[in-house]
């Protein structure tokens, strides 16, 4: 009964960890370039009173073992790639990656972070940035005279200045992909960082090399679906109840033990 007790508690913190997990979800529904996480859990060890194949003393073999399961923990949260909605905004500087891959960032410390967040802004220098004002890697500084600003599918940026009549090339947006972007570790602020289990970034152009493409004027949105969430709170919630439920009846049985004695 001590052992259904110990047990049933690591099923109750597994179930809390989900709803957290859960939570977040529902919470990002609205993020642009969001990805829904998800717990992962494993069972614990398990404490073997007689093994598969072992001598009965009546000649024969125990055809299947007696084991005993010490509840569950948490293994990973792992992270849902699948693309999202992407969204018509009419923004010129609103870009969607289509396909694998992230924009790459560049931080104050001069670290690169990566996000599929292509909800672009002009810094007061010109410069391509981020909501939050980090720079888009490739300094890409449009000129204040610009009167238009086209990104091509494959990355390249152009802008239409007076007196030229055909429109100037500013640079060109590459897309970072990893061999396992699952292992990135997340940052806030939609952001990532590449880790060791994530591999280095490999940049390149935008179509190429497995890498998405670019879409200007419509943004990724998160793709955390609110029912498939709703759902999952609820079964959460209930495996949370019967969990606790457990408890309660192992010490129902122990107070009945006690008395007995």
């Amino acid at each position: 009964m001590f052992r259904s007790l110990a047990t049933a508690a690591s099923g109750m913190e597994a179930q809390q960890t989900k709803l957290d997990v859960t939570a977040n979800n529902i919470a990002n529904v609205s993020t642009n370039g969001f990805k829904k996480g998800r717990a992962e859990f494993a069972d614990l060890m398990y404490q073997t009173q007689r093994a598969a194949g072992a001598a009965t003393g009546q000649g024969t073999n125990a055809p299947t073992g007696t084991e005993i399961g010490l509840g569950t923990r948490l293994v990973a949260t792992g992270r849902s790639l699948g693309q999202g909605e992407l969204h018509q905004t009419g923004g010129q500087l609103d870009l969607a990656v289509e396909g694998h891959g992230y924009l790459a960032v560049k931080l104050p410390g001069g670290d690169t972070a990566y996000t599929r967040n292509g909800a672009l802004k002009l810094s007061a220098e010109g410069r391509l940035v981020t909501s939050e004002g980090f720079s888009i890697a490739g300094d890409i500084t449009v000129p204040p005279d610009a009167q238009s600003v086209t990104i091509a599918a494959d990355g390249t940026v152009t802008a239409k200045v007076p007196g030229d009549a055909q429109p100037v090339e500013l640079g060109q947006i590459q897309i970072a992909t990893f061999a396992n972007p699952g292992g990135l570790a997340a940052q806030g602020g939609t952001l990532f960082r590449e880790t060791s289990a994530s591999g280095t970034a490999v940049l390149g152009a935008p179509g190429e090399g497995g890498a998405g493409s670019l879409r200007q004027g419509m943004l990724e949105v998160s793709n955390v679906n609110v029912v498939e969430e709703m759902i999952d709170l609820i079964s959460g919630q209930r495996a949370y109840e019967i969990n606790s439920r457990v408890i309660r009846a192992a010490d129902e049985m122990l107070g009945q033990t006690a008395q007995l004695r």
